[in-house]
């Protein structure tokens, strides 16, 4: 009768011995001990290479065995270039007091954006931020070139007269850098970064301290060097310094994928190890761009034009005081410095190329592919170069249509992925800084443009 009254359950296997229920239960106990848990395995990168394996065919993601100090190089290297050598251009508008508030309020707003990237970097995986804003380099680089030859040269016809034309300074220039480019990903060129971060320090130091050393030039002058008598000329003419300024915080347009090459756990998250990286790297930022706009607009007030900027000018008023192994040097300098900056900003570019090619063939660049789309991207370089010599002129427009990539886009970027409060003191903050990078983006788009109508452009196209 007992038997009858018992329910059976058939939820559970009857073992028909207890030794069978034993094994079954160490078995079990020992299925459950080694399964990994969810919140340790979880990833935390862009998409892990076990999700999805063409991160580790690509140049920014191939490697991620960087650390604070390889960032610090490649943020260092990408930050001080030759952008820097026109503020001055822009102080000669604003005067010392706007001059130092702008350039002030414009850095911290750019280290707050990249505080912004380093912080979402794990909710951006995949985005490649940079894309193609340096193609101008070869240009400026390929010039310096020819500087310094015409420099090692002083004083023999025999040398000068074997001199290369502007374009074949441009092309020996875009040929070392695809030649240094075949470095196979990002954190390969860390030591090729720390030459660029050591020159670009060099030679800001050595433009500012040499000016302020030889004195200020006789005839300088603190005002603007033309006459401006219409309120729009006025307008046009503060926003177009404006523009310059903006144009100087290029740097963290590769912050993405400088932190892209590092490690990132849940325990040991990347964003620790960036932000070290960013500040010792925007200090010492601050250390080149402060003095080189205040000493440079001290020195030469109103004679620095936007092509070559301090540069140009340090050796057109104290060039024959200087001595030639000063010069070549600050040459030399500047010619590494763009060599290795080029590297930086244009892994990117090779990532973005070698995506196409690894998504439709599923497999890995062969290293001739990889050879041959870096080879095209310097013909590019290089084509640019030629073709357009005079783009040191547009400074203000280009600094004004890039702005929103830096300064605006970074915090709607944190309205859409953190989701603060409305209203609240986050979300106030970043719609209002966004909104502010855009609208004055249009303002300094239109005043460049109207500049350039109002006093015409000599666009020597093809005649470097």
């Amino acid at each position: 009768m007992g038997e009858v009254a018992v329910e059976a359950d058939y939820s559970s296997d009857i073992p028909l011995h207890p030794s069978a229920s034993k094994r079954h239960e160490q078995q079990e106990h020992s299925a459950i001990s080694i399964t990994p848990s969810p919140e340790i395995t979880k990833p935390t990168n862009r998409q892990t290479y076990e999700h999805n394996p063409q991160e580790a065919w690509l140049p920014i993601t191939e490697s991620r065995n960087g650390n604070t100090f390889f960032a610090t190089f490649h943020i260092l290297c990408s930050g001080i270039g030759m952008q820097a050598l026109v503020l001055p251009v822009a102080f000669a508008t604003l005067g010392w007091a706007w001059g130092i508030i702008c350039l002030s309020v414009a850095f911290v707003w750019q280290l707050y954006t990249i505080w912004i990237l380093v912080r979402l970097h794990e909710s951006v995986a995949g985005i490649r931020y940079s894309r193609y804003l340096h193609l101008a380099m070869a240009a400026f680089g390929g010039g310096t070139m020819q500087l310094f030859f015409k420099t090692m040269c002083q004083g023999d016809a025999t040398c000068l007269a074997r001199s290369l034309s502007g374009t074949e300074w441009f092309l020996v220039f875009t040929c070392v850098a695809i030649l240094i480019a075949q470095m196979p990903n990002l954190n390969s060129i860390a030591g090729t970064s720390l030459i660029g971060a050591i020159t670009g320090v060099g030679f800001c130091t050595l433009i500012w301290v040499l000016s302020i050393n030889k004195g200020r030039p006789s005839g300088v002058s603190y005002s603007p060097s033309d006459v401006v008598k219409s309120d729009m000329g006025k307008i046009s003419r503060i926003l177009n310094a404006l523009g310059i300024i903006a144009l100087v915080f290029r740097g963290h347009n590769v912050v993405l994928e400088i932190q892209g090459t590092l490690p990132s756990s849940s325990k040991h998250p990347s964003y620790k190890r960036m932000w070290k990286g960013v500040i010792v790297s925007y200090i010492l930022i601050a250390m080149c761009q402060f003095p080189l706009a205040i000493a440079g607009f001290w020195a030469y007030g109103n004679q620095i034009p936007y092509n070559g900027g301090l540069l140009s000018t340090f050796s057109r008023v104290h060039g024959r005081s200087t001595s030639k192994v000063m010069m070549g040097l600050i040459y030399a300098l500047v010619i590494v410095s763009c060599l290795c900056t080029f590297q930086v900003y244009a892994m990117p570019v090779f990532d973005n190329l070698e995506i196409r090619y690894t998504s439709k063939k599923q497999q890995p660049c062969p290293r001739w592919v990889r050879t041959c789309l870096r080879i095209f991207f310097g013909g590019l370089a290089f084509f640019i170069a030629v073709a357009f010599p005079f783009l040191g002129s547009l400074a203000p427009l280009v600094g004004g249509i890039t702005l929103p990539l830096t300064l605006a886009y970074p915090c709607f970027m944190w309205i859409s992925l953190k989701k603060p409060r409305p209203n609240g003191a986050s979300w106030s903050l970043n719609l209002g800084l966004g909104c502010f990078g855009i609208v004055f983006s249009v303002l300094l788009v239109v005043a460049a443009a109207w500049t350039l109508a109002d006093k015409g452009l000599n666009a020597n196209f093809f005649k470097p």
